[in-house]
């Protein structure tokens, strides 16, 4: 993760939940088997260059496991 999350993630939404998931084979090999959901929400980010802006943010998470592989999907300002 290349970024630093300023403020609490807003607006989270649910994409996708079990098999629905691409990577859920990848995901369960690396971390563990769990109910991973792909999930998305509104963040102010903090780049390396020292922008800070709202971003759409997305990552997988599942109970016990919590979240992993944050990305930046789009920048909003």
């Amino acid at each position: 993760m290349d970024f630093e999350i300023t403020r609490a993630v807003r607006k989270v939404e649910t994409i996708a939940v079990g098999p629905s998931i691409r990577d859920l084979p990848r995901l369960r090999r690396l971390y563990g088997r769990g109910r991973w959901r792909k999930r998305k929400g509104l963040a102010t980010v903090r780049l390396p260059d020292g922008f800070v802006g709202e971003a759409e943010v997305h990552w997988y998470e599942a109970a016990g496991i919590g979240k992993r592989e944050l990305k930046i999907k789009r920048l909003l300002t």
